[in-house]
């Protein structure tokens, strides 16, 4: 058996390819790792979440210590050029890392890499290194490449291509102009905006919707829209929508469909990414890659022996989801040669946005009360405010809340979401209680050192006391 990864040194590619290569001399008689990747490493190292965490820690830093009124003098700037550097630095040797344990996989029997662009020829037969290369008969075909940018239908936008900013253009620059209208408010424009106010560019921000959040509660994205008016002096439009984009002497101009526009010295273009697909010849394969094209079982619904991972699947565009993936890939491949039903891979929702630059993260685990009442729930829900625990306010971050979702039958944590101040690391808590279907009743409800959980604390008890009360 001959497999083939293309896409190896992504997150998904490189978890195909390291559950893969124990088993290289014995299932599988043939493994060909394949990426063109410069240097490579995988979008998220280089140019995603880890990244991003560089800039939005000094962003967060800045914002905490001009926000503390106990503090005095002007807000220190920004060292672009060290942020930059800095970042760089620790990201291209994460990469490196990445490679380095990609590529060693080919010092083994049976396994070699190829740092090379690879296309479909017919289905499972690739072409390596273009016309001319190697052509390899593969059994299966494992497909991480990743997404790439998704520009804008907008008329216009070809005119200021020079006068945009996209995701990775924003994390590698060392200087910004001092206005900008922001396109795409999802998690990216989330992250993004925050880091951008704070490194001194005014911002016009466009929302599509009443508010961002489109997971989460309303209340969520309501208090989302303050914190960021409020505290980042940044400028939202909601419920509008972009029509063109126009050059002008001193920048673009963005006419909207409410007969408006904004004028800025520059876009900040964080209109969400497409599957990374265009240069792999599918038109000479039977795959046709549409809207949930891909099942469970990361396999298109006509092709047993291709398997599509990682962002490129369109699933769930995350980090650890791509390489779980990637593990579920591997071993649905060898359960097929070995005659065995495919396991679809499942898991449950959980999502962070480092919005509000870090300090006021949004997550979200499981069911939010709209979600649960879908899937026939009946509901205990409880909700509090940050500003309903001192600790929130002595650490100086009071803004946001917290939601519990459990069934009112028999108290299981169905979900839970945080918009507040270390919000992304009480996640993990409730990742355990809705995984492992706890009833709230039976979760500690008993003092904790640091305090800074008692939001939580808060939460589980007054659901265990409605489900009691029921």
């Amino acid at each position: 058996m001959h497999v083939v990864v293309i896409g190896a040194y992504g997150s998904a590619g490189a978890a195909v390819a390291g559950d893969l290569a124990p088993h290289v001399g014995d299932a599988i008689d043939r493994l060909t790792l394949v990426d063109n990747g410069d240097p490579g490493g995988g979008l998220c190292i280089l140019e995603g979440c880890m990244p991003s965490k560089e800039l939005l820690s000094a962003a967060a830093h800045r914002f905490e210590a001009r926000d503390d009124g106990r503090l005095t003098g002007d807000p220190h700037e920004f060292d672009l050029e060290r942020i930059v550097a800095e970042k760089n630095d620790r990201t291209r040797g994460w990469a490196g890392h990445r490679r380095d344990g990609v590529e060693s996989l080919a010092e083994r029997d049976g396994i070699e890499f190829h740092h090379a662009p690879a296309r479909f020829l017919d289905d499972h037969v690739v072409e390596i290194g273009g016309d001319g290369g190697t052509v390899i008969e593969a059994d299966y075909v494992v497909i991480a490449t990743g997404s790439v940018p998704n520009d804008p239908d907008l008329p216009g936008y070809d005119t200021v291509t020079d006068r945009i900013y996209k995701s990775k253009d924003t994390l590698h620059a060392t200087e910004f102009p001092e206005t900008g209208v922001v396109m795409g408010f999802g998690y990216v424009g989330m992250e993004m905006a925050p880091y951008l106010a704070e490194a001194g560019v005014d911002l016009t921000v466009i929302e599509h919707d009443e508010r961002p959040l489109d997971e989460a509660d309303p209340a969520f994205g309501d208090e989302l829209l303050s914190i960021y008016r409020e505290e980042f002096d940044i400028e939202i439009r909601t419920q509008v929508y972009e029509e063109s984009l126009e050059r002008t002497d001193d920048g673009v101009r963005l006419h909207l469909d409410d007969g408006t526009h904004v004028d800025a010295e520059a876009v900040f273009q964080f209109t969400g990414r497409k599957p990374n697909l265009e240069y792999l010849g599918l038109e000479q394969t039977s795959l046709s890659p549409e809207p949930g094209w891909i099942d469970a079982t990361m396999r298109p619904p006509n092709d047993d022996r291709t398997f599509v991972v990682g962002d490129v699947n369109e699933r769930e565009p995350i980090l650890h989801v791509a390489k779980e993936q990637g593990f579920q890939a591997a071993e649905n491949i060898l359960r097929d040669i070995d005659d065995r039903p495919a396991k679809p891979y499942t898991n449950v929702h959980h999502h962070v946005v480092f919005s509000g630059a870090g300090v006021y993260p949004f997550a979200r685990v499981g069911h939010t009360a709209r979600s649960a009442a879908e899937a026939g729930h009946a509901t205990v829900v409880a909700t509090r405010t940050a500003d309903s625990d001192g600790v929130f306010k002595s650490k100086n971050v009071p803004h946001g809340l917290g939601r519990l979702v459990v069934d009112a039958e028999d108290g299981t944590v169905l979900g839970w979401q945080g918009l507040h101040y270390h919000a992304d690391t009480m996640a993990k808590t409730f990742q355990i209680a809705v995984e492992m279907e706890l009833d709230v009743r039976e979760m500690p409800d008993r003092a904790y050192h640091p305090t800074l959980p008692e939001n939580v604390d808060g939460l589980i008890r007054e659901c265990a006391a409605g489900v009691e009360g029921i």
